[in-house]
């Protein structure tokens, strides 16, 4: 039977789309550590450890191996179901000025004749991010999930995000092809149907599991952004990721009005308005020779 999926399609206004890593990037620190795992009774540490060493010696995805341990080590302790990983999500810490920046950047992109859409592209747990305040500002959350038997149990990993198939979820932002399921992804689109270019891209991580998407990002003209904890100030990683010529810029993940990061996306979106009409220009241009060739 043939699944009718849900498409976006091209807007009359430009769309920017800003795609978020989730941990240490919206978040100080990993959403599990921050109540699942003391819960069971584990060390955090040791937690990550058992789970990198679980991936090593089984040729196990490291998304698998977390995911696996979380199930195995919540048996008997507490009820594992979508409401206990959405009531972790709704405790978890998020950087200064996270709660308001959402709709901030949404509506300054208004005043600017472009639409501003979030997006979640995480090897986080989806479940976790759909318990936290902000859950409703993203149009699509793309992070691991569980598969939940008829009791509503976790049982299974259903759905895993890694750090190369991150870059999929750009192609479907693009074409407006959303659903994880939908291979209309593979479709062939011309270059003025496409609802969000890569041009009109920001990707914001802060860490080496983000630079494929970066990457992909910066070859076809968008802008990556790493960020840093602006609590211990350490620039390390972006700094590698600068010379490495992962990232465009980086900023403190400080996202309160008027910070390094609130003025350069509030310049990109300044800078989306002006290039769209030029590319709106040409497109007019193209179409007038076709029509006459």
């Amino acid at each position: 039977m043939d699944i009718k999926y849900n498409r976006k399609s091209k807007e009359n206004l430009p769309v920017v789309a800003i795609c978020y890593d989730f941990d240490k990037t919206l978040s100080p620190d990993d959403m599990q550590a921050q109540g699942y795992i003391q819960s069971v009774g584990y060390d955090v540490a040791q937690f990550w450890k058992d789970t990198n060493d679980l991936a090593e010696q089984n040729d196990m995805d490291v998304n698998l191996a977390y995911m696996f341990k979380m199930v195995q080590e919540a048996e008997g302790k507490l009820i594992f179901n979508k409401d206990k990983l959405a009531e972790y999500g709704s405790k978890v810490k998020v950087f200064p000025g996270v709660e308001t920046w959402f709709e901030r950047i949404r509506e300054y992109g208004r005043q600017k004749g472009v639409i501003v859409e979030h997006y979640i592209i995480s090897s986080g747990l989806k479940e976790m991010i759909e318990g936290t305040a902000m859950a409703d500002s993203f149009t699509r959350i793309y992070a691991n999930s569980f598969f939940y038997n008829e009791k509503g149990i976790a049982q299974w990993p259903a759905f895993v995000v890694n750090y190369t198939n991150k870059t999929q979820f750009l192609f479907r932002i693009e074409k407006g092809v959303l659903d994880i399921n939908d291979p209309g992804v593979n479709e062939f689109y011309k270059p003025e149907d496409l609802r969000v270019p890569f041009r009109n891209m920001v990707y914001i991580g802060d860490s080496d599991t983000d630079i494929p998407c970066m990457r992909l990002v910066n070859s076809l003209g968008g802008h990556s952004i790493g960020v840093y904890d602006p609590g211990t100030g350490d620039k390390t990683k972006v700094y590698k990721m600068i010379r490495d010529n992962r990232i465009k810029f980086f900023a403190a993940a400080d996202y309160n009005e008027g910070t390094e990061i609130d003025e350069l996306v509030k310049a990109i979106i300044d800078r989306t308005a002006v290039n769209e009409k030029l590319e709106a220009e040409h497109i007019k241009s193209v179409e007038e020779t076709r029509a006459n060739s």
